[in-house]
């Protein structure tokens, strides 16, 4: 089986991971896989806030579980954070950060790093502390947070994949 197609049908989410920070040089080639992602008309409406500071990383947790209603770490102790947004006056926002999301987590997998998509980023930018961490970073719009893909190493084993449902495909011939 050609190799691309291998990692595509093994990627996994993990959901515990090890406290290792994953290396800049290695952070910064998923990232960029991200900025490949196809987009609408090749708007390049998504924007990517890489979090690798514990103090804010554990900040977004809180606002995170808050929003979930718990207090649990709703990152399952992943180091790095990777916040996609979009920008609101883009139609088609959602599409182009979930496709960004894919990316990631697919380079995240080549390169041995392990991922998860994390819902709740549209609530947390809708929240003042959100937008505070746009303005701190000098980021001007209006953006919806699309989702955290959360990157790290797996700390256990790595998840198998479950079966595929029957009738997933159909064909038109």
């Amino acid at each position: 089986m050609n190799e691309g197609l291998m990692q595509i049908k093994t990627r996994r989410s993990v959901r515990k991971y090890k406290p290792d920070m994953v290396p800049k040089e290695i952070l910064d080639q998923i990232l960029e896989a991200g900025t490949y992602a196809p987009t609408a008309m090749n708007r390049q409406s998504p924007i990517l806030i890489a979090v690798t500071n514990k103090e804010v990383r554990d900040r977004l947790s809180k606002l995170n579980a808050s929003i979930m209603g718990t207090d649990s770490d709703p990152f399952y102790g992943a180091p790095v954070v990777v916040i996609v947004l979009a920008d609101k006056n883009v139609g088609t926002r959602v599409y182009d950060g979930s496709l960004v999301m894919g990316n990631l987590m697919l380079a995240a997998h080549m390169l041995g790093v392990s991922s998860c998509w994390i819902h709740r980023a549209k609530e947390e930018f809708e929240r003042p502390e959100g937008k505070e961490i746009l303005k701190s970073l000098g980021i001007e719009g209006e953006y919806e947070g699309i989702g955290h893909c959360i990157l790290g190493y797996a700390d256990g084993e790595y998840p198998k994949a479950a079966e595929r449902k029957a009738n997933w495909i159909y064909h038109i011939d």
